[in-house]
């Protein structure tokens, strides 16, 4: 039956049918097509936004790590070997951090590329961001800073030090959070869940963290990974002489905060930080930022930028200082061969 009780021939029910078809067909694909179009228009990020819950995530997490290890619930065990033979240790520690870490960044911004160290099967935690921004950052950076977000990638290292973890050298363990944009380290967020300070920077912004008020680049400190100190010696000596001073500790983020002026006493005092070996983005990204953030650097042992774009591996080592002429300190390196 045709509308308004006009009846049609066979011929015209398929013209009329055809028609409906038509009018539903132009109706999906306006649809479809706003939908297109609103998918490609670039998402955007705000940096300072992203700083904040950089922070929030790195304390979730080092909630976690200081609660496993006071509860003597490790549950420890390797997850393989490294580069150089030692065994790599993974604890509950680093599974729980994670979670609190990676979920609350993917939760708010599930389109964002987020690289872990550490990865599991569950099925995630609904652990949502309070967009509370530090009274410290809005002094800091007092508006937003707007990046597309496709071209952010953020690293977690959800518990640096695992090994030290283990043995209950606190001082060394932090959890650290960095945000870079087009490959360039640009957040850096380091925190010690056991003592509670947390130390950032970002670049061009500023930092709650500052640099000593001197550094000897003739006679350096130079502090080291206590897992391969006697392998980096020989390389460090003929650098600086058979005099230099070296100092072993355990993770990446300790060592970084070790060559500035924290509010905490935990720290051995350094004039650079020099690692030899293959190393992982998420260990050193967050303090790259914050250095550069100071005006201080992260390079490899070349002297070249590190792109933490792509792949999590960086095989050229590298040389941190700051407010000291990194490319002098370059300069008087020896060759060094990665494969070693």
């Amino acid at each position: 039956m045709a509308p308004m009780g006009i009846r049609l021939s066979p011929l015209g029910v398929a013209v009329f049918c055809l028609l409906g078809v038509g009018v539903i067909y132009h109706l999906y694909a306006g649809v479809i097509s706003s939908r297109i179009a609103g998918f490609r228009q670039k998402k955007t990020v705000d940096l300072r936004d992203l700083l904040a819950l950089s922070i929030e995530a790195s304390i979730q997490g080092g909630r976690e790590v200081k609660r496993i290890r006071e509860d003597d619930t490790l549950e420890e065990r390797s997850k393989g070997k490294t580069k150089e033979g030692a065994s790599e240790k993974l604890t509950l520690g680093d599974l729980n951090s994670h979670r609190k870490m990676y979920y609350l960044i993917k939760n708010t911004y599930p389109y964002l590329q987020v690289n872990s160290e550490e990865h599991d099967s569950s099925d995630g935690e609904a652990t949502i961001w309070t967009r509370n921004i530090p009274d410290n950052v809005l002094n800091k950076i007092p508006g937003s800073k707007m990046v597309p977000s496709e071209s952010v990638t953020v690293w977690i290292d959800p518990l640096d030090a695992t090994q030290e973890y283990t043995e209950n050298l606190r001082k060394y363990v932090t959890t650290m959070v960095c945000v870079a944009v087009n490959g360039d380290p640009v957040i850096g967020v380091i925190h010690k869940p056991f003592t509670g300070y947390t130390a950032w920077g970002m670049v061009g912004q500023g930092a709650n963290v500052g640099p000593r008020g001197s550094y000897n680049a003739n006679n350096p400190k130079v502090i080291v990974s206590r897992s391969h100190s006697g392998k980096v010696k020989g390389f460090i000596q003929q650098a600086f002489g058979n005099n230099t001073e070296i100092i072993p500790a355990g993770g990446a983020g300790y060592k970084v905060l070790a060559l500035l002026d924290p509010s905490d006493d935990e720290y051995e005092k350094a004039d650079m930080y020099v690692h030899v070996t293959y190393i992982k983005k998420w260990d050193i990204c967050a303090g790259n930022a914050i250095l550069k953030a100071l005006g201080g650097h992260m390079t490899t042992l070349k002297g070249e930028e590190i792109d933490y774009s792509g792949s999590e591996s960086n095989t050229g080592g590298l040389l941190a200082s700051i407010k000291i002429d990194h490319k002098k300190l370059v300069s008087r390196l020896p060759p060094w061969d990665e494969n070693k």
